[in-house]
C-alpha cells in the first residue's frame, strides 16, 4: 500500500521524491476534479438544449476597501507566511506528518511578518487604484456552469463535514478516545454522510440563483458516481481501513486469471498501521493485516467507475427532471447495500438483525429512488394530459 504519493512514485517509477501529499488526499482531490469536469459538461449541454437558462447576478463594482478587508488580508497573509516559511525550513517534519505540522503551533514569525506585510501592500495597492471611482451595482449575465467552482467548494466542505460527522456518530468510541485525531484525520470518512450534507448545501445555493434543484441533481449525478469510484481507489491504494471481512477461502477457478490480491489481500504498509509488524520493514508504515480480507474498496472502484460509464451513456434518455438522479440513487444504493455484506463496519441491532449505517441509508436510497421515479413520471404524465 502507499500511504503517501512518494511511496507510490517510488514503487512504480523508482523515484524517491519526498512529498507531503497523502495518497488518499490526492485521490480525493482528483475525484473532485473529475466531478467538476463531468458536471460542468452536463450543465453546458443542458443550457444548449434550453433546459436551463443564464441568469443575472448583481455585482458591486469599485467597492471601497474597508478596515475589515485590511485586517482579514493581513491575518490570512500572516498565517500563510507563518506556515509556509517553516515548511521550507523544516520540510522533513512536513513530509513526516503534514496534518500534524499544519495544525500545530509550529511556524516562522518572520514568515508571518513577511506574509502580513505583503498582504497589506497588495490591499493598499487595490485601495489606491479605487480612489475617485464611484461605487456601482451592475447586473452580470451568468451561466449555470459558471457556478460549478462554488458548487464543488460547497460540496467539498459539506462533504467532508458530513462524512466525518456520520463516521464519528458510527464510531463514538474512537471519537472519545482521540477527539482531535478523529476529527482531523483523512481516514474514516462516511460517503453517505458527506453526500447528504453536501447535497443540502448545494441545493440551497443553486436555489438562491433560481436554478431548479432537480436540474442540478441530474447534472451532478454521473459526476458523483465517478468521484465515489475514484475516492474508493484512493481507499484501496492507501489502505485506509475500508477493507472487507476476513477472506480465508481459496480463490475460485473462474478468477484464476487475476492476481491473488484481487481475491484476498493483507494490505501491507497500510496508512493506519493496522495489523501485525512486517518482518524487515523500515519506515512509518510497516504493518499488515494478520488475515487476508476482501479488497472491497477495489471492487467498489471498479464497479462505480463502470456505473459512471453506464450513467454517462444513458443520461440523454432521461427527459423528465429528477428521474436521472433517481436512477443514480438506485444504482448507488444497490451497489453499497450489496458490498456491505463483505465489508467491515459498525453494526446496529434492529429487531435482532445486525445492520450497518450504510445498509440503512442505502436501503432508504433504493426506496426513495423507486418512489421518486414513480412520483416524477406520474406528475409529468398529468401535465401532458
Amino acid at each position: 500500500m502507499y500511504a503517501t504519493l512518494s511511496d507510490l512514485l517510488l514503487d512504480l517509477f523508482g523515484l524517491n521524491i519526498p512529498l507531503p501529499i497523502q495518497t488518499f488526499g490526492f485521490m480525493m482531490a482528483l475525484s473532485f476534479v473529475g466531478a467538476y469536469l463531468v458536471s460542468n459538461a452536463e450543465l453546458k449541454r443542458m443550457e444548449a438544449e434550453g433546459l436551463i437558462k443564464p441568469f443575472l447576478v448583481k455585482k458591486k463594482v469599485n467597492e471601497p476597501v474597508t478596515a475589515v478587508d485590511y485586517i482579514t488580508a493581513v491575518v490570512i497573509g500572516a498565517f500563510i507566511g507563518f506556515k509556509f516559511l517553516e515548511m521550507v525550513l523544516d520540510y522533513d517534519a512536513l513530509v513526516a506528518n503534514p496534518q500534524k505540522f499544519i495544525l500545530s503551533g509550529k511556524g516562522s514569525w518572520f514568515g508571518a511578518f513577511l506574509g502580513g506585510a505583503y498582504a497589506y501592500y497588495q490591499k493598499k495597492k487595490e485601495a489606491d487604484a479605487l480612489k475617485g471611482k464611484e461605487l456601482k451595482i451592475i447586473e452580470v449575465k451568468t451561466h449555470p456552469y459558471e457556478l460549478m467552482g462554488n458548487i464543488i467548494g460547497i460540496g467539498a466542505i459539506g462533504g467532508i463535514i458530513g462524512a466525518k460527522l456520520f463516521h464519528n456518530l458510527e464510531n463514538i468510541d474512537e471519537l472519545m478516545a482521540d477527539p482531535i485525531g478523529s476529527l482531523v484525520s483523512f481516514s474514516g470518512l462516511t460517503f453517505y454522510g458527506g453526500l447528504i450534507v453536501a447535497a443540502a448545501g448545494i441545493i440551497y445555493y443553486v436555489g438562491k440563483h433560481g436554478i431548479k434543484p432537480w436540474y442540478i441533481c441530474d447534472a451532478t449525478a454521473a459526476g458523483l458516481m465517478l468521484a465515489y469510484g475514484m475516492g474508493r481507489l484512493g481507499c484501496h491504494l492507501s489502505g485506509d481501513g475500508d477493507w472487507g471481512i476476513d477472506n480465508l477461502m481459496p480463490k475460485p477457478e473462474w478468477l484464476s486469471f487475476l492476481p491473488d490480491w484481487f481475491w484476498a489481500y493483507t494490505y501491507p504498509n497500510n496508512v493506519l498501521n493496522e495489523g501485525i509488524p512486517i518482518a524487515g520493514c523500515m519506515g512509518a508504515h510497516c504493518s499488515q493485516l494478520p488475515n487476508p480480507v476482501f479488497p472491497t474498496p477495489l471492487y467498489e472502484a471498479i464497479v462505480c467507475i463502470g456505473l459512471f460509464g453506464l450513467l454517462w451513456s444513458v443520461r440523454k434518455r432521461f427527459t423528465i427532471p429528477g428521474t436521472f438522479f433517481m436512477f443514480y440513487l438506485f444504482l448507488n444504493g444497490m451497489e453499497r447495500f450489496l458490498i456491505e455484506k463483505i465489508r467491515v463496519n459498525t453494526t446496529y441491532s434492529i429487531f435482532e438483525y445486525k445492520i450497518t449505517q450504510a445498509e440503512l441509508i442505502s436501503a432508504a436510497f433504493i426506496l426513495v429512488s423507486i418512489t421518486g421515479m414513480i412520483v416524477l413520471i406520474s406528475k409529468h404524465k398529468k401535465k401532458l394530459a
